[in-house]
């Protein structure tokens, strides 16, 4: 591994399957929540509370999934910098060559 040989990560791609059941898996959990609260005999201003509270909860999911997203990115990029540098110091270095 040491040798020069250049291993990058292979990008994991989703397939359309997985795609399609986190869609629906959402889609479903939050039309759930929407009729749960629609439901709900109480007063339309716990309501309309509940429903503020799932769109808050909501959005700061997606928000937490991008800042792990990008934070993971970040030390990929970082690791390959470094791999880059030690690969071009081990060519650079001949344990042969005399003083």
């Amino acid at each position: 591994m040491l040798c020069g040989m250049s291993e990058t990560p292979v990008k994991q791609q989703n397939t359309a399957a997985y795609y399609g059941q986190a869609v629906a898996s959402f889609a479903i959990a939050l039309g759930a929540t929407a009729v749960g609260i629609t439901r709900l005999h109480a007063d339309a201003w716990v309501r309309a509370f509940l429903g503020i509270a799932v769109l808050y909860l909501v959005t700061s999911a997606f928000t937490l999934a991008k800042v792990v997203r990008d934070r993971q990115e970040a030390g990929q990029i970082v690791s390959r910098v470094d791999q880059a540098r030690l690969e071009k110091l081990l060519a650079e270095h001949d344990p042969f060559q005399k003083v």
